[in-house]
């Protein structure tokens, strides 16, 4: 991927198909929520709004990398549709399932040539061992996005976005995401932009909990839970 988000973070709605609904929250939700209410008093409001949600992964790592790559540069809208074409064209979403299917077939589902040649990389490096999931829970963030960001097409933000979202690791900060600055300049910077240094001085108050901050800064622009 390797470029800043440029809009609001892709829902794609997979509906009852492999899996996709089988969703797992953060263990620490409750207690980073808790943390962050007493040291950020925009936080504290957010937590009170949307109490009744929360970050949930849908547990499969190939499929929550695939989903990001259908959706990058895309709308939300188009990324909905191109992702149901998928789930109707390709058997399962599996890295066996997905070598099994021929280019012209993951085209037609409305991927750009270059899209297909990342999904397929990404298989790949699943299919032969390159990528060793069950070695994670002993990395740090940093050791994963290194071995994420070798795969064609994974860039540091999807790397990001994986960490949060299928990961569930408390403390990612994804300073180029563009939904985060959007909301801390609505919040902390009377809608000015903010600067990379003050992302990163304001993340400071939120350790250990910043994806969780972000989470519900996300969560303040749009009516819908994020999820991938």
């Amino acid at each position: 991927m390797g470029q800043p988000y440029s809009g609001s973070l892709v829902r794609l709605r997979a509906g009852g198909r492999h899996g996709y609904n089988l969703r797992m929250n953060p263990p620490y939700w409750q207690q980073a929520s808790a943390a962050l209410a007493l040291c950020d008093p925009v936080l504290a409001t957010l937590v009170e709004r949307f109490s009744g949600t929360a970050l949930a992964s849908r547990g499969d790592p190939f499929a929550t990398l695939v989903r990001s790559i259908v959706g990058q540069q895309i709308s939300v809208k188009a990324a909905d549709s191109v992702w149901a074409r998928c789930l109707a064209a390709v058997p399962e979403v599996t890295p066996g399932g997905v070598l099994e299917s021929e280019p012209e077939t993951l085209r037609a589902c409305g991927l750009s040539a270059r899209k297909v040649e990342y999904v397929l990389d990404l298989a790949r490096h699943f299919a032969d061992g390159q990528i060793q999931v069950q070695h994670w829970s002993s990395l740090s963030d940093a050791e994963i996005i290194g071995e994420l960001t070798a795969v064609r097409g994974v860039g540091v933000w999807t790397a990001e976005m994986f960490l949060i979202f299928n990961q569930l690791r408390p403390d990612i900060l994804p300073l180029d995401d563009i939904g985060l600055q959007k909301a801390v300049a609505l919040h902390y910077c009377h809608g000015e932009r903010p600067g990379r240094r003050f992302l990163v001085e304001q993340g400071e108050r939120w350790r250990p909990w910043r994806s969780v901050a972000t989470w519900y800064l996300w969560r303040s622009l749009d009516p819908l839970p994020v999820e991938y």
